[in-house]
């Protein structure tokens, strides 16, 4: 028998799909959701719970916990997986848009490495600016690296 004070020895599993397209989401803080919602969504969420982002740019959910969702409605933000204007942010942090990353690449700049050395220098908000609450560096990078195909 395993006393109050000990961790299991095993984590629960938790069933992470988003409950509308059962695609696999990625755990968020909660920071990011207190942020990101607008008050009248804030004034639903059950802190308790645990939340999950869904980056499935054709579904319009994009927090989710249990039955509990968020869609793009809810959020003060567009989100760079479901909105595909060019005035959306890739990097929330430091304002880089889609329109913008395709002007610095046709002018030969290096986007990423700005990112990179703000974020080195402990200036990025990722967790309160970034609607996924996660670093931008890799959508930045796909971002790039697509135009590159086209």
């Amino acid at each position: 028998m395993e006393s109050c004070c000990q961790t299991p020895t095993e984590k629960p599993t938790t069933l992470n799909q988003c409950p509308v397209c059962h695609q696999k989401g990625k755990n968020i803080q909660l920071i990011t959701l207190k942020a990101m919602l607008k008050p009248t969504s804030l004034e639903t969420i059950q802190p308790e719970l645990s939340y999950s982002f869904c980056s499935n740019s054709s579904c319009e959910v994009v927090y989710y916990s249990g039955l509990q969702t968020y869609d793009k409605d809810a959020l003060k933000v567009s989100v760079f997986q479901k909105d595909d204007s060019m005035d959306v942010s890739v990097c929330y942090c430091f304002g880089w848009t889609r329109e913008r990353l395709i002007n610095a690449v046709q002018e030969k700049q290096l986007p990423t490495e700005h990112i990179r050395e703000q974020v080195q220098a402990n200036r990025c908000g990722c967790e309160v600016n970034n609607p996924q609450g996660a670093c931008c560096l890799g959508n930045v990078s796909t971002f790039i690296r697509n135009l590159d195909k086209s």
